[in-house]
């Protein structure tokens, strides 16, 4: 996802006290209070706060959820306005801040050692398996979701689209990546929110 000019920013006194910021690119989804979801993609982050770029700006002191590829949900207040986006804290128990820690230390090595990605969320099964997708061809298909996580999913269908096509399941733009035996698996191009994410897949 392109997204404006990389800066870095100067970390707020707490977070030069306590934490040490670290630069990353990871993707995601957030929400701001009047429910809008937007892409965005974090440029830094400690285990107390993170700057991302985003369409979408809030005000300062305004509460917002993220969902961040590796991270998971982190939900805070907007703590000042950047370009083409803003810095906020991460609200977090102590153990909490403990495990950003040793995720962000994780992403740190991975990009230096290359490592390869974990599989990043849960799986479950929708309580409304069945979807409509459609096909890069403008195509509309019924489908039935197998399992769901943040970020993809698999997929029975009548047909089975080919890997690297693009698909719109709901109204998440996704991938295709891989065919199984019983349909295929997607993965979404934004990670969702947890809120969100079956009435996204289910949308008609």
């Amino acid at each position: 996802m392109a997204l404006a000019h990389k800066k870095s920013y100067p970390p707020s006194t707490e977070d030069k006290r306590r934490y040490q910021r670290v630069k990353v690119h990871l993707l995601g989804r957030y929400m701001l209070p009047d429910r809008r979801e937007f892409p965005c993609q974090v440029i830094n982050m400690s285990p107390g706060g993170l700057a991302l770029l985003g369409p979408g700006i809030g005000n300062v002191g305004e509460r917002v959820v993220a969902y961040l590829d590796h991270i998971g949900r982190v939900e805070g207040k907007i703590a000042r306005i950047i370009d083409n986006g803003f810095a906020m804290t991460v609200g977090a128990t102590e153990r909490k801040r403990d495990k950003l820690a040793a995720q962000l230390t994780w992403l740190a090595n991975r990009q230096i050692l290359n490592l390869p990605e974990d599989r990043r969320h849960d799986r479950i099964v929708p309580r409304n398996p069945l979807a409509v997708m459609k096909l890069d061809d403008g195509l509309r298909v019924q489908c039935r979701i197998i399992d769901l996580s943040m970020s993809g999913a698999a997929i029975s269908a009548a047909e089975k689209p080919q890997v690297g096509s693009r698909v719109t399941l709901g109204r998440v733009q996704s991938k295709v990546v891989r065919h199984l035996e019983e349909g295929f698996a997607i993965e979404f191009v934004h990670a969702q929110l947890p809120e969100t994410l079956e009435d996204n897949v289910t949308a008609r």
